[in-house]
């Protein structure tokens, strides 16, 4: 790190961090809501978003300052390991093309705002519903976290707040105020802030890729040296014996690797913040388009991985065993960069964790408002109401990812993450599997999401690392196979298997099942307009293996 501070790189993000900040306030006069104090304007964006601003409003949710900052930096660490995130966002997509579009469209007919609203309408359960709210909660937190890492790596190579030294919160006073300006413009505009903001972020991070991709191995004598470099850092072992990492993933760790990428596949869709943009789609057909360009990011998401071999050859943390390895990319960038650029590549990020910080901290006062507060404290609340209560709770979303932040380890933040997405997997039964069938008894999806979150957070706890005693991991032995696996998924079987068992009973015993409101048209449905007529009496056939009617 350089000394002092990089007052051109400060300049240049301090101008692009104002720009993104009036973007942010002027949201809330963009496609200007007919009723502002209702949750689908405020928390849905009026459900009004087209191809273009879902694609930008998705790829700024999904692909964020963690994406920028930890996937290069899984790499600097530990190489091959850290590019599961490819492979996983590739095989995202063909599996968000089967149930995305059948959410948004039983949402839309139903005015359902989270995935939990489906579960409640779909199932009668408000156990299961609250359940899926609470792990969508408690899921998204260190998500949010990890995007106040990311802006506090950038101000940190920059050299803003201060050295070890400085008390606290001088320190800390430049995240406190970025911090501040986002919980500001999301309490005022909601999901338009973001939606109109991410344009520029994404405009950002494909320019800085574009051109580190190429200016950077000019810089570092090509590709050859870079992977030559990477490999012999990689070789070094330490007083254990234990190499740093590898270029290419050994054959011990194949399993551990394709569980995480399947695993990470099946739950990203399925994170609150996701599910939140999804549904501030105007149309099935906008749903359907953007998982078929969505995978266009992947393309980028190769090429960001890139960076941490890149970081290892410009001698980034070289000699210093315990350097933060967050900070890899952005020190390469300091390092390698004309300084105004560096400043463009450090307001990429900063913007980059902006963005979906305030789509999570939405999503999560979205899930707390309709699927807490008014099923279980006040069922009477007007829209106005729920309105009010999701700005509140996106505030105290934000104050206790900030706190999270602050007095944590980074380390500890990451792996927190990890443990969120064991957690959000657990949710896959009841919401696509609902989407698909009713054949599933709503007791049964509670006791194997129960089962999965013990099982999942047990073994995660049982993990160490070098910096922390519990939750140092996301893998363990899988039963009866004998190899190392994603916790996550080996959790996901056991839920299922659960789910499946159970239901079998509970249906032999005729145990109640539940009020289904919907009916197989809703879940085809183009728009809200085709609902059916009132007068129509409900069909109450049932027919197994397929969505019952109401």
């Amino acid at each position: 790190m350089k000394d002092g501070v990089n007052g051109v790189a400060l300049g240049v993000f301090v101008f692009f961090f104002l720009a993104v900040t009036v973007l942010g306030f002027f949201a809330a006069r963009w496609r200007r809501a007919a009723d502002p104090l209702h949750l689908d304007e405020w928390g849905l964006g009026g459900r009004s978003f087209g191809t273009w601003v879902t694609w930008f409003l998705l790829g700024g949710d999904l692909y964020t300052a963690y994406t920028f900052v930890a996937v290069p930096a899984a790499i600097f660490a530990g190489g091959a390991a850290g590019f599961f995130a490819v492979p996983y966002t590739i095989i995202t997509y063909p599996l968000v093309f089967l149930f995305l579009p059948r959410l948004w469209s039983v949402s839309r007919r139903h005015g359902y705002v989270t995935s939990s609203d489906f579960i409640r309408g779909r199932f009668g359960s408000k156990s299961l519903s609250v359940a899926v709210a609470i792990t969508g909660i408690i899921a998204t937190m260190p998500y949010i976290a990890l995007q106040l890492v990311g802006i506090q790596a950038v101000l940190d190579v920059m050299g803003v707040g201060g050295s070890d030294g400085t008390n606290w919160f001088l320190k800390d006073l430049p995240l406190l105020i970025a911090f501040g300006v986002l919980a500001a413009y999301t309490y005022s505009s909601g999901l338009r802030a973001p939606a109109l903001i991410a344009f520029v972020k994404d405009a950002l991070i494909y320019i800085v890729i574009v051109v580190a991709i190429i200016y950077i191995p000019y810089k570092l004598g090509g590709f050859d040296d870079i992977f030559s470099k990477a490999g012999d850092a990689y070789a070094v072992t330490n007083k254990q014996g234990v190499a740093r990492g590898s270029l290419v993933t050994g054959p011990k760790a194949q399993w551990a690797y394709a569980t995480l990428a399947m695993g990470s596949a099946m739950a990203l869709f399925l994170y609150p913040h996701s599910i939140t943009a999804v549904l501030s789609g105007k149309s099935r057909d906008t749903i359907r388009r953007n998982t078929t360009i969505l995978p266009l990011y992947s393309l980028m998401l190769g090429l960001l991985a890139l960076l941490g071999f890149m970081a290892i050859a410009d001698g980034v943390g070289a000699g210093d065993p315990k350097y933060n390895n967050q900070l890899a990319i952005p020190q390469l960038f300091e390092n390698v960069f004309p300084s105004w650029f560096a400043g463009v590549a450090f307001a990429a990020i900063g913007i980059g964790a902006l963005v979906p910080a305030a789509i999570m901290s939405i999503a999560a006062a979205n899930l707390f408002t309709r699927n807490i507060y008014k099923d279980l404290i006040k069922p009477d609340a007007t829209p106005a109401q729920e309105t009010a209560v999701s700005k509140a709770v996106s505030l105290v979303v934000k104050v206790g990812a900030l706190v999270f932040v602050l007095t944590m380890d980074k380390t500890v933040a990451i792996n927190f993450q990890l443990l969120g997405g064991i957690w959000i997997l657990q949710t896959v039964p009841a919401i696509v599997g609902g989407l698909f069938t009713r054949w599933f008894h709503r007791w049964a999806l509670l006791a194997g999401w129960a089962a999965g979150m013990f099982y999942g957070t047990w073994k995660a706890y049982e993990q160490s690392s070098p910096a922390q005693s519990h939750f140092g991991g996301n893998a363990d032995m899988i039963p009866l196979i004998g190899e190392k696996g994603y916790i996550g998924l080996t959790a996901f079987v056991l839920n299922a298997g659960v789910a499946i068992v159970l239901t079998v009973v509970l249906r032999a015993f005729k145990a109640p099942a539940g009020v289904d409101e919907t009916s197989p048209g809703d879940y085809t449905a183009e728009s809200a307009a085709e609902l059916p007529s009132p007068a129509t009496p409900p069909d109450t056939t049932v027919t197994p293996g397929l969505p019952e009617p109401a």
